[in-house]
Parts: structure tokens; C-alpha cells; sequence
């Protein structure tokens, strides 16, 4: 087993500054990116018009910004989507308590900043990320001149890392996580890989088998800290009150399970297994609520195609029918609280790798997943050896966990607690990383 060391590095100087190798790959990518730098504006023109930027704010991608940096030093995040988002909240939080320092934080979806301007601490200033073009990337770099940058998870774009690297800022990983897919991918691309890492000043891994992970693909062990995740501090998601009052008097006495962030392909796994479950209980609900709800009309389609009627939340209707579809943003606390059992999306099909267990345990639902759950696996090993979750393989089996979990209190009960004393036992990597980055700017 690779020994990862325990002391906070030295303080970010030339000396302690990575000098990552060559790659001809990288070098091949930032040509590339030169030459086709015309071609920026004309991608985010066209995604606006397809109704994929923010028609407000698509410069932002271009560098290009009316906000000013505040004087003093400036720690960046970033964060590419709304997963990632949430879960360095409570670094957010903790960096933000330090009132010399001011915080920048980048997202790439249109749907992650829409959740996090609500959710971010006061004084947090929120931003798009440039594309990884030579002259957006430069005009960020430029504006807002990070003393630190801090990539959240697995979010690699080349130019950005060398361009940053470059000017002597120091990057340090965050709640680093390589899915199964992509450990194959940059596996295949192994030079690229050490050329990226090795510009990392620090990667900060949730657990032993992810440092292990970095340091197969290249990363220096020297600088791979085992620090716990992020998600361990993670907080129960928003939830309206009344509406959850409301749905609840509105489906006493149904049953009601939920599928949580369903990807293509888990849609019809989730309603063929309901069709099943109404074969014993007839007036059970099922709320699904897709990953992306820009997917409604796709789901709908594959609800009717099976049979079944969902009423739409997207369309102001109530719980109706057999199925409800679930297509808005922000409310999934909504639905893990009024629903017992949940199905954790991602974990269906293969590519996706799962998505994380904290949010249904924090809620009191009971968590079914399926077998594809590379990007936690260690977590849901965890989960499963220790009774707080189950693991369902298709639309009986998941019937079938369903049909024993709904009328069954007590076995719910079983799971919820089971899995929240797995949680608490996870190692809390907030502090942790918050003092790595600190260390940076303090020395």
C-alpha cells in the first residue's frame, strides 16, 4: 500500500512549485485550442441560442466580466456542476469565516449557478467559467489574479491548469474523484495525465483507494493528502415546509418510493419496477425525478410508453396517477423527505458511476442503488456491509426490495439508522482541506 504523508506541506515558492514533465498530448491541445480560438464566441452564441447559456451572463465564458477583484487575496473554486456545487458548501463556509480573504467561485451549468446563488455564504462572488480558449482563459486569469486555485473533484480543462500553473499560481485538488471510466480514459492518455497532475500543488483524495487512484495515473505521492471528503459535512438539502405539509395530507395512506437523479436508461428500469410494485400495491406513487429535469418531455415519453399516466410538477399539477414526474430544480430535499425509500440514480447504467449516498441519509430515506457505483464504491461497500443500504440489479429485484421496504417500518427504519452511523464514522475532509488551501495563502 502507498504511504501517503501526514504533515501540511511547505508553503507555496518556487521551491515547493511542481515541475510537471513534458507531454506532447498537452502541447498538441493548447495548439489546438490557439488555432481554433475564433470558434469560441461562435460555440457560445450558438449553445445561447439553443437555450444552454445564461443570456445575461454567456460572456462570462469569454473571461469577460463588469465585477471587480477585491483587494487583498483571493482563494478561486471551482466547482464544473451542481453536484460538485453543494458539496464544497461547507468549505465555503469555513473559508469564508476568514474575513482577509475574499472567495471567487467558477461553475460551468446554467443549472448549478441558478442553485448556488441562493446557497453560497455572503460575499462568495459567483462567475462562469472561461472557455479553454487561450484568450478567455487569459482574461480571467487576468482579472481576478487567484492566490490560490482550488479544482473541485475531477474537473480537468489543459489550458486552464497550464495557463494557471504558468503564472505561478498554485492549484491545489479538491475531493479528488476518478470515476472507473475515467481512470480507463487517462489511463489511455497516461502522459497527458502526469502532465495535469503534476501541476497540482496538492490533490487532496477523500480516502485511501482514490490516493491510490491519482498516484496510478501519475499523480506525485508526495503531494497526495488522504483527507476525507467533503460531503461527510454536507447539510440537509433546502426544503419548503409548507409543501412538503401540503403534498403529505394530499397522498395519505399511498405508498410512495422515489427514483432521485435517473439518467436515460434508468427512467424505464424505474417505471417497469413500479408496474411490478402495483401489482401488490395498487395505489402506490412513484416521484421520479430526473437528474436534468431539461429531460422531462423525454421522460414523459418513456412513462407513456410503458403505460402509465404522471401528472408533471413542471406543469403545476398535483400527485396524480400512478407516476409523478418530478422535472423541476432544487426540490429533491423535497422528495427525500416525503418519500421513505429512495433509489440513487447513476447506479443503474453503466458510464455514470453513481451519485452519493449523504442527501437520502441525511433525509431519513432509505437508500436502494444499483451495482454501478464507481465513484463511491468504497462508500456503498461501507453502506451495504453494514445494512444501510441494498443493492437492486433491475426492475424486479428493485420491485421486489420495494414491496418489502414500504409496508415495513421497522426494516426502513433499520436502514436509515444504519447508514447515518456509517456516515458519521466517514472522515470529515473539511477542515482538513480549508487549512491546506489557508496554508498556501499564509505560509
Amino acid at each position: 500500500m502507498t504511504a501517503f504523508p501526514d504533515p501540511l506541506p511547505p508553503r507555496h515558492d518556487d521551491a515547493a512549485r511542481p515541475t510537471p514533465p513534458r507531454s506532447v498530448a498537452l502541447a498538441a491541445w493548447l495548439l489546438v485550442t490557439r488555432i481554433a480560438a475564433p470558434l469560441a464566441g461562435v460555440i457560445l452564441r450558438r449553445r445561447l441560442k439553443a437555450g444552454k447559456e445564461d443570456p445575461a451572463r454567456w460572456r462570462e465564458k469569454l473571461g469577460e466580466s463588469d465585477g471587480r477583484r477585491p483587494a487583498g487575496r483571493l482563494v478561486w473554486l471551482h466547482a464544473v456542476s451542481v453536484g460538485e456545487g453543494l458539496s464544497v458548501l461547507p468549505l465555503l463556509k469555513a473559508l469564508a469565516g476568514r474575513g482577509d480573504l475574499s472567495i471567487l467561485m467558477t461553475c460551468t451549468t446554467v443549472t448549478a449557478m441558478a442553485l448556488l446563488k441562493g446557497r453560497v455564504p455572503e460575499g462568495v462572488i459567483l462567475h462562469y467559467l472561461p472557455l479553454d480558449f487561450p484568450g478567455p482563459v487569459a482574461r480571467f486569469l487576468s482579472r481576478w489574479r487567484p492566490d490560490v486555485a482550488v479544482m473541485v473533484e475531477s474537473e480537468f480543462w489543459p489550458r486552464l491548469m497550464h495557463d494557471t500553473h504558468a503564472r505561478g499560481i498554485p492549484m491545489i485538488l479538491a475531493n479528488a474523484r476518478i470515476s472507473d471510466r475515467s481512470a480507463r480514459r487517462w489511463g489511455r492518455m497516461r502522459g497527458l495525465a502526469v502532465a495535469l497532475l503534476g501541476r497540482f500543488t496538492l490533490l487532496a483524495a477523500p480516502d485511501e483507494a482514490m490516493a491510490a487512484r491519482l498516484v496510478a495515473l501519475g499523480a506525485d505521492p508526495a503531494r497526495v493528502r488522504v483527507t476525507g471528503t467533503l460531503k461527510r459535512a454536507a447539510e440537509r438539502l433546502p426544503v419548503d415546509g409548507a409543501e412538503l405539509a401540503r403534498l403529505r395530507e394530499g397522498l395519505a395512506g399511498r405508498p410512495v418510493w422515489l427514483a432521485a437523479s435517473t439518467h436515460p436508461g434508468e427512467e424505464a428500469v424505474a417505471v417497469a419496477a413500479h408496474r411490478l410494485l402495483c401489482q401488490t400495491l395498487p395505489e402506490a406513487l412513484l416521484i421520479l425525478a430526473p437528474r436534468h429535469p431539461v429531460r422531462g418531455d423525454e421522460v414523459a415519453g418513456v412513462i407513456g410508453a410503458a403505460g402509465l399516466r404522471a401528472s408533471r410538477r413542471s406543469a403545476g399539477e398535483a400527485p396524480a396517477g400512478p407516476v409523478y414526474l418530478a422535472d423541476t430544480l432544487g426540490e429533491l430535499g423535497l422528495w427525500f423527505d416525503l418519500c421513505p425509500v429512495a433509489l440513487v440514480g447513476g447506479s443503474l447504467v453503466a458510464g455514470i458511476g453513481g451519485h452519493n449516498a449523504y442527501e437520502p441519509a441525511l433525509h431519513g430515506s432509505a437508500i436502494l442503488h444499483g451495482p454501478e457505483v464507481g465513484n463511491f464504491a468504497d462508500l456503498y461497500a461501507r453502506l451495504d456491509a453494514a445494512g444501510g443500504a441494498r443493492v437492486v440489479t433491475g426492475a424486479a429485484d428493485l420491485a421486489d426490495a420495494l414491496r418489502r421496504l414500504l409496508p415495513d417500518g421497522a426494516a426502513r427504519g433499520a436502514l436509515v439508522a444504519a447508514a447515518r452511523g456509517v456516515l458519521e464514522a466517514e472522515r470529515d475532509g473539511v477542515a482538513e482541506v480549508a487549512g491546506l488551501i489557508l496554508r498556501q495563502i499564509d505560509g
